[in-house]
């Protein structure tokens, strides 16, 4: 009987590749055949072959019926997050859920539903994703994604039609609407441009004109606090909820002279930033397997039978500011070059939620949208003087998935930055990528605003004269027509870098980035020479950065490496904060008298326990080890009581920068408070100072605890979980970001992929399916899933099941 199953499943595939090898001539006529039948029977088909923790293998004819086999199966595990997203970009939230309910911030970081609406609808009246879907490759989509975004939202259509959702996020909701193509170019925008105007919504938002006598004395005097800027772009660039680790090895690092990669993408536990794991095949034309991001079409994060890639939040800042020098009449016209510009002024309409509707204006210049706030995500006035617009270039960028459709398709690292030389479409992360002929690659090709450091000289404002340097943020003078941005030669459209500006770096040993600049991709072959807004040179680098140098430098100076070494870093859970620290936080706390400190509220602390706890504790993050929480709570406080200056005997040195700062300072005031808060606040939750790690950092799923391993951001460690913290449900009771759809490739001379892949939160949201929580066991026990990328290693899943999917 099994026998006969696997022919019925060889014998299906076998339809779908008839073509491949025909003549030019016959596969046309084949084609248009096709096409017919496909109008005149029901439309668009795929086969998903179902393998262990629910990984489908999609195969399809071309692309719109690849496209129409992802919708579907994307429906089938995420429909309810789907479904939410596609209220955001259709400005639909406050109709449905309220304007006053927050957003999970994942398409956008508004901080509630009416925010989202206004910003998201003036999109769409606008026509702005229309227009860039019109634009002629490569500076618009090709025919391909075109043809997969269409098939996307015929197949979550379709699977919407043909199924019941048993998910009780939103059965039976009036939400969950059949979707359009346009509604998936949307999505692919909303990504786009997160780092620039999606990272600034409520601030477009909310912008509106002074009015007034009294506002115009108040806006003369009134100015923006630099500071309080730098502050709000560096906690921008350091989002916890954005990050990553990923590494490249040469061949001559490897045991078989072949490269490897891993790739360890921090992102989002919950919501639609989440990635989701697939394979897709067209016979003859593409077969590539990883992560995609929910509502992509296309494998963000991937392998195929040559090259392996991921990606790391960048630290390029990609949007900058204008000041504009208003009209003293009208605080809605501008000046350029002694000539006035009325701004746009675009009238948004919103319905809500058991209310009348919200209509408000927003404000448009030839920069930008004006922003203004005085405590949003970027703290700038409109006084009746001065404005400031956000300049981005990510939206003019719908080029994203042609350039992760490339990476698919690529046979070597070259074909990886062809693709991103052609299409220049990631608009806020780095490239490192591996393949089968041992070749490593770092890049930061990103979309950046060609602000050059010429450029900042020459036209910063005194603010951005204080910004640029310190956080790369520029703030242009717009009342001057030769500070405009320019256009690079070799770039795909005006304002942006070309190719020839992005740090790259090829066959290095290692090529690893931790979300840190360019600079140390390689900390012996140190990449210089790039302008302020790609990141800094010569400075401090993070915990994590630091740590994962050591290894990788470490790991490539060895050699004969292999994917089971990459297996052992992602699970090393080495704490680089805990070798530098805990021994000297232990020998401090031994020698305070009678065991004792002081804690916040003035009482004194016994924590001798604790002194012997952490002299005793492994350096690790394991869910078994002991200590590590304790070091945890106590190094969280102890950044928050003693500033960065004062916590290093021996300060950082560029000269030395992997090894430096070192040495805690524990006698800075405020060391032994935090000692004592950690240990107050623990007792106080009834956790023995000595439990194991998993017993408090855990999630729940379906009423069953799960532990986590893996540790926060300050710590270093690879393995990077932000966990919320919960003391009266037992400690660490979920986890809001971290390590992602994981993957760990090589290759061995087939053309079968080495690889394990691992998804951290399982593929589904349901928490009725099977796959709810799966994977999520399996990273609990610092195991991997072995990919089944070939055809014969599918057909051998024992858990193969094939599903025909067409429209009716």
């Amino acid at each position: 009987m099994r026998t006969r199953f696997r022919r019925l499943v060889v014998t299906a595939v076998a339809m779908l590749t008839a073509t491949a090898g025909l003549p030019a001539a016959a596969a046309e006529r084949q084609d248009r055949q096709d096409r017919h039948e496909q109008l005149s029977h029901g439309g668009l088909s795929a086969v998903v072959r179902y393998t262990e923790y629910g990984i489908p293998h999609i195969v399809a004819k071309d692309y719109t019926s690849l496209g129409f086999g992802t919708g579907w199966a994307q429906a089938a595990d995420q429909v309810c997050t789907l479904a939410d997203g596609f209220v955001t970009v259709r400005g639909e939230r406050s109709r449905f859920f309220g304007p006053d309910a927050a957003t999970d911030f994942s398409l956008s970081s508004a901080t509630n539903n009416l925010s989202s609406d206004l910003y998201f609808r003036g999109v769409r009246q606008t026509g702005t994703v229309e227009a860039l879907l019109a634009q002629p490759a490569p500076r618009g989509p090709s025919r391909q994604v075109k043809d997969l975004m269409r098939g996307f939202a015929a197949g979550y259509n379709t699977w919407l039609k043909q199924n019941r959702i048993t998910d009780p996020t939103c059965k039976a909701a009036a939400w969950v609407r059949p979707v359009t193509a346009l509604d998936v170019a949307a999505r692919f925008y909303a990504i786009a441009v997160l780092g620039g105007q999606g990272g600034a919504v409520d601030d477009i938002t909310s912008a509106q004109p002074p009015t007034g006598s009294a506002a115009h004395a108040k806006g003369v005097a009134a100015g923006p606090d630099a500071e309080a800027l730098i502050r709000a772009v560096r906690e921008r660039t350091a989002d916890a909820g954005m990050g990553s680790n990923a590494v490249a090895f040469r061949g001559d690092t490897t045991a078989n002279g072949r490269g490897l990669l891993l790739g360890n993408p921090h992102y989002p536990w919950h919501g639609g930033r989440r990635f989701w794991q697939a394979q897709q095949t067209i016979p003859g034309e593409l077969n590539v397997a990883g992560g995609a991001l929910l509502g992509s079409p296309t494998i963000s994060i991937g392998y195929n039978s040559h090259v392996a890639w991921s990606h790391t939040v960048s630290s390029g800042v990609p949007f900058n500011l204008h000041r504009l020098t208003l009209d003293p009449a009208d605080p809605t016209v501008y000046v350029v070059d002694g000539k006035r510009h009325r701004m746009t002024k675009r009238t948004v309409t919103v319905a809500v939620k058991d209310g009348a509707p919200v209509t408000r204006a927003q404000w448009w210049t030839r920069y930008g949208p004006v922003v203004a706030s005085t405590d949003g995500e970027l703290p700038l006035p409109w006084t009746t003087t001065t404005a400031y617009a956000l300049g981005d270039p990510n939206s003019a960028n719908m080029r994203f998935a042609d350039t992760s459709l490339g990476f698919s398709k690529a046979r070597g690292t070259e074909d990886v930055l062809a693709s991103l030389a052609r299409h220049q479409g990631l608009p806020w992360v780095n490239t490192i990528a591996a393949d089968s002929s041992g070749h490593s690659l770092y890049t930061q090709s990103q979309v950046l605003p060609r602000i050059t450091d010429d450029v900042a000289a020459r036209c910063s404002t005194d603010l951005g004269r204080t910004t640029y340097p310190a956080a790369g943020l520029a703030v242009l003078d717009g009342s001057r027509g030769d500070c405009a941005l320019g256009r690079d030669a070799d770039a795909v459209q005006s304002g942006i870098f070309g190719p020839a500006h992005m740090p790259t770096l090829k066959d290095a040993p290692y090529a690893e980035n931790s979300n840190d600049s360019a600079w140390l991709a390689n900390a012996d072959r140190p990449l210089t020479g790039y302008e302020r807004v790609f990141g800094t040179i010569g400075t401090q680098r993070s915990m994590r950065t630091r740590g994962a140098i050591e290894d990788v430098a470490a790991m490539a100076e060895r050699g004969g490496l292999t994917v089971r070494d990459l297996e052992r870093q992602q699970f090393a859970n080495r704490v680089p904060a805990g070798d530098l620290a805990a021994a000297d936080v232990a020998k401090a706390c031994a020698t305070l008298p009678g065991g004792t400190a002081t804690g916040s509220d003035g009482k004194a602390v016994d924590v001798r326990e604790a002194c012997a706890v952490l002299a005793a504790w492994d350096r690790t993050t394991d869910t078994g080890s002991r200590g590590a929480l304790l070091f945890d709570r106590f190094w969280r406080k102890l950044a928050a009581k003693v500033p960065a200056a004062q916590r290093w005997k021996v300060p950082f040195s560029a000269a030395d920068p992997v090894r430096t700062p070192h040495t805690l300072n524990t006698d800075a005031p405020g060391f032994a408070t935090a000692l004592a808060d950690a240990v107050t606040e623990l007792r106080a939750a009834g956790i023995t100072l000595g439990s194991r790690l998993g017993e408090h950092q855990f999630v729940v799923r379906n009423g069953q605890r799960i532990p986590i391993p893996g540790g926060t951001e300050s710590l270093g460690v690879w393995n990077k979980v932000e966990p919320v913290w919960n003391p009266a449900g037992g400690g660490y009771s979920e986890v809001s970001t971290g390590s992602s759809h994981i993957q760990a490739v090589g290759w061995d001379g087939s053309r079968c992929p080495v690889a394990r892949t691992l998804l951290t939160y399982s593929q589904s949201s349901n928490p009725n399916s099977p796959h709810f929580s799966d994977q999520t066991r399996v990273f609990s026990g610092e195991k991997w899933v072995t990919s089944r990328f070939c055809e014969k290693d599918i057909l051998a899943s024992p858990s193969l099941n094939v599903v025909h999917v067409r429209e009716r």
